[in-house]
């Protein structure tokens, strides 16, 4: 199984957003930079993650994307099933009334569902919180002190 990109910067957005916004909203082009990933590209990502609810858009000057629910609440699954929709290994599996030739008699398809299963538990039992964990203990530093400074 390959992860795409979709998925890891999928993953490395909600990261940036939880480490270094702590509660607020955050510009794509900042993530984008923080990151080294494509604005562009990005932008696609969000509004997959938008649409499962795991990001909403706030407008203005202050504006940006912001995570919906706490850290400790989003998993690697949630963002997965966002940018991806199955889990299901094998094309068969995912065919809905065009089922392949071999389907009935496959006995490796109980396998891929099984496989498929392991997989998507695994992504559910790891956090954008344990992310953060990582983060800190390896003294990643945060960008949310230079979040907003007005001089007058």
């Amino acid at each position: 199984m390959r992860i795409s990109t979709k998925t890891r910067y999928g993953v490395r957005a909600i990261f940036d957003l939880a480490y270094h916004c702590s509660g607020t909203s955050a510009q794509v082009k900042d993530i984008s930079k923080r990151q080294n990933i494509s604005q562009r590209y990005l932008e696609q990502i969000f509004h997959r993650l938008k649409k499962a609810g795991i990001v909403k858009s706030e407008r203005g000057p202050k504006g940006g994307y912001i995570l919906t629910k706490q850290p400790k609440n989003i998993t690697l699954g949630d963002i997965y099933r966002a940018v991806e929709k199955s889990f299901d290994l094998v094309p068969c599996k995912t065919r809905k009334g065009n089922k392949c030739e071999q389907y009935d008699e496959c006995v490796t398809m109980p396998i891929w569902h099984k496989i498929s299963k392991d997989i998507e538990k695994i992504f559910d039992s790891i956090t954008i919180e344990d992310l953060c964990n990582i983060a800190s203990s390896k003294n990643i530093p945060r960008d949310i002190e230079n979040k907003y400074m007005y001089f007058i």
